[in-house]
């Protein structure tokens, strides 16, 4: 989100530290790599001229905060009723005044060292709210990872992907080629088949962030190979130094309404509270690192030199889902725009998946007991189907890996669906009914 907007730039409001931001530090305009304003304002220098620029809007006859006369009583005035919306370092963003305490959340995305307090961040949001919904617009947070990218370390390319090395494309310009060699960051990328229409397309429905667990160097180098012009996510780049909880990602560090947000990743367990807005991403793994990570004795693309489909590929898919949510939010619900949450959209939509299914399972569950806590069982209820433990007319799947067993057996002589659980977990992540004929149990034991 740019913080200066048409609306925040002529906002009534006279301690607008967003003005304050772009007019006093240029921080969003300026022309120096994330890199370097990291760097730039740990030293004095930048001390310095932080506080002179502060002065100088002190000073100013076009004073944000209340325009007063250029009088160092008025200034003592003015810091003593200045709320202090927020801080750098310990210096508040609108008075200059030194703070003793640090209190809000830090927004170091934004600029190095900004702080905001809670008043100032649900003040911000309910202006960038007002300004989404006046252009059609939602925002989505979008994972790297596995979402959309896959990357590996030079020293763990196998003997089988080591060809790779040799098929890299040109860094100069990066909309032209997938698979890059970052010496910098000391990794090998593959972008996901598809990411660059996704990325552009869903830039005219959407304000995008990135949110990745990932270090803040390897963030930056991620976000210039997807958005080399910055034209998607210019600094709403946020690493795992940027986060307020360790091992979690929270929607604290956005500037926008949980109402207005889904968050596209493929971890659940990274969002624990915030799994409403989340769609599940189906993972990316490009790189035989990636398999063994997440525990696969199998192949790699790379390794089979090969890769997802452009058309039919998850990104592709997900694009599909994101457009309805949006159309259904701006085009079909009867509440005000305000008043309307995003959540309860993704909601409606996943559970029309299995709309009409009556799944029975067969031995994947440890117990009856734990039935009903299973992850596959609450899956398919919020795909819309029902679950059930008991064999009758209704029951359309019976989802089991074991075709000799008895419900296994009922199914084939009722001619009911005899499905591998693998069925749940495709329709859940291309969020339609999967064709049962890919994964059916094969019924070899004798009856």
């Amino acid at each position: 989100m740019s913080l200066v907007t048409n609306s925040l730039a002529h906002s009534s409001s006279s301690d607008d530290f967003a003005a304050f931001l772009d007019v006093a530090l240029d921080s969003h305009s300026s022309d120096s790599s994330p890199n370097e304003k990291a760097e730039g304002h740990n030293n004095v220098e930048t001390e310095r001229i932080k506080r002179h620029k502060v002065e100088k809007l002190e000073n100013s006859g076009e004073d944000i905060l209340y325009g007063v006369e250029e009088h160092s009583s008025e200034v003592l005035s003015k810091q003593q009723l200045c709320s202090h919306p927020g801080s750098f370092g310990n210096m508040c963003i609108i008075c200059g005044q030194r703070l003793d305490e640090e209190s809000g959340v830090t927004f170091g995305y934004i600029h190095k060292g900004l702080r905001l307090n809670n008043d100032e961040i649900n003040r911000l949001r309910n202006i960038d709210m007002k300004n989404l919904l006046q252009h059609k617009k939602l925002i989505l947070v979008l994972d790297l990872d596995h979402t959309l990218l896959n990357s590996t370390q030079l020293g763990h390319l196998t003997p089988e992907e080591d060809y790779l090395r040799n098929q890299t494309d040109s860094l100069e310009d990066v909309t032209k080629g997938s698979l890059f060699l970052l010496h910098s960051v000391h990794t090998m990328t593959k972008l996901r088949p598809f990411v660059h229409t996704f990325l552009k397309e869903a830039s005219q429905l959407f304000e995008m962030y990135i949110y990745t667990m990932g270090e803040r160097a390897y963030a930056y180098e991620m976000a210039k190979l997807l958005d080399p012009k910055r034209e998607y996510f210019s600094s709403k780049v946020i690493s795992r130094d940027d986060g307020t909880q360790k091992h979690q990602k929270g929607l604290d560090v956005v500037l926008g309404h949980e109402s207005a947000v889904l968050i596209l990743d493929d971890t659940e367990n990274a969002w624990t509270k915030h799994k409403e807005n989340l769609i599940l991403m189906e993972r990316y793994h490009f790189f035989a690192s990636s398999c063994h990570q997440f525990g696969f004795n199998c192949k790699s693309l790379s390794e089979l030199k090969s890769d997802e489909s452009e058309t039919d590929g998850a990104l592709a898919t997900i694009l599909k889902v994101l457009k309805q949510v949006h159309n259904i939010f701006f085009n079909e619900l009867s509440e005000d725009l305000v008043d309307r949450d995003v959540r309860q959209v993704l909601k409606t939509v996943r559970s029309k998946v299995l709309e009409g299914c009556k799944v029975v399972f067969s031995r994947v569950f440890p117990t009856k007991f734990q039935a009903d806590n299973h992850h596959l069982w609450k899956m398919v209820e919020q795909l819309g189907g029902t679950c059930s433990t008991e064999l009758d007319a209704s029951v359309t799947h019976i989802v089991s890996t074991d075709a000799g067993m008895e419900k296994s057996r009922w199914a084939v002589k009722e001619q009911k669906f005899l499905v591998h659980p693998q069925w749940i977990e495709a329709s859940n992540y291309f969020w339609k009914r999967e064709a049962e004929e890919k994964f059916l149990v094969e019924h070899t034991k004798k009856q």
